[in-house]
């Protein structure tokens, strides 16, 4: 498995580069991304797998709020270079970034994504919480992950973008 370290400025290309080979060059206009615009991510967060110089794979996490009590993180975007696919990568960056997002003090966190690939970490239906992210058009792929117990007890209503003032984490 290729170590995972955290990103550093220095790697936005080729994170750019890897995002658009994975999900393709319009993918700015998903309603996720909309979440992100203007927020600094978690930058202790944000991971790449890296071996031989090259970026293999990727995950960040953002700031987001749920209703108007929650906060969690948004799980996003996280890709591997197409040809690296199926060698436990993705899996290796999702556990770590959770397991440092729980060390951290995080409590919950969301997702969009396949119920079938983000449900072997415990993301189940966000729908099950009363979650919601409006413009989603399909609301099955929006995934929660309490953190912690009871983390989204209570916690219900639309996801949205945080304050980019709320937002602002150290590098």
């Amino acid at each position: 498995m290729p170590p995972i370290r955290k990103e550093r400025p220095q790697d936005g290309p080729e994170i750019e580069s890897l995002l658009d080979r994975a999900f393709g060059a319009d993918r700015h206009s998903r309603s996720s991304y909309r979440l992100r615009e203007g927020i600094e991510p978690v930058h202790s967060l944000c991971l790449v797998a890296e071996a031989e110089g090259r970026i293999l794979g990727t995950i960040r996490h953002w700031p987001v709020r749920i209703g108007t009590t929650g906060s969690a993180l948004l799980l996003g975007p996280i890709a591997v270079d197409p040809p690296q696919e199926g060698r436990g990568i993705g899996g290796l960056l999702i556990r770590t970034a959770l397991d440092r997002a729980a060390a951290e003090g995080h409590t919950a966190a969301v997702a969009v994504g396949a119920q079938g690939y983000l449900g072997r970490f415990g993301f189940k239906s966000a729908a099950r919480y009363g979650i919601n992210l409006p413009g989603l058009k399909q609301s099955g792929r929006l995934l929660a992950l309490a953190l912690a117990p009871g983390a989204l007890d209570g916690v219900k209503g639309a996801i949205a973008r945080v304050s980019p003032e709320a937002a602002s984490c150290p590098p």
